[in-house]
């Protein structure tokens, strides 16, 4: 007997999706790329998935997700940083489609993190892991 095929979502898309709309990031850039003409003093969140595995058994995605975040400073950066942080965390619960985000664990909060491919960036990052069922 075959296995029933697993389809789970994008996590890259499920967080910029769940969060760009949110008030607390009004003027915030939430995408998975910069924008053309990008030189990392915009504010913004970028969102790349950078690992995590799928458990076989429950059927579950636990991927872990980047945040950068960008700011004209240092100090914006770290306060947009901040915010992304809390409203990941508020993630637990979201349906997305036909997938529920089970869990939202931090692994790494916020830390600064010069971007050396543009000189006069602020940046900082954080790394979440997310327990996510498909439909």
């Amino acid at each position: 007997m075959s296995e029933p095929y697993v389809t789970f979502p994008d996590v890259e898309q499920l967080v910029v999706d769940l969060l760009k709309d949110r008030s607390e990031l009004a003027g915030v850039l939430v995408d998975v790329q910069p924008p053309s003409g990008f030189d990392g003093t915009q504010r913004a969140v970028l969102v790349s998935r950078v690992g995590g595995a799928w458990a076989e058994d429950p059927r579950l995605d636990n991927p872990l997700v980047d945040l950068e975040v960008y700011g004209p400073s240092k100090a914006v950066a770290h306060t947009v940083s901040l915010v992304a942080r809390s409203l990941m965390l508020q993630l637990r619960g979201a349906v997305y489609g036909a997938a529920t985000v089970l869990d939202v664990v931090e692994e790494d909060g916020p830390r600064w993190l010069p971007d050396y491919r543009h000189a006069t960036a602020n940046r900082y990052v954080s790394t979440t892991r997310l327990v996510v069922r498909p439909a």
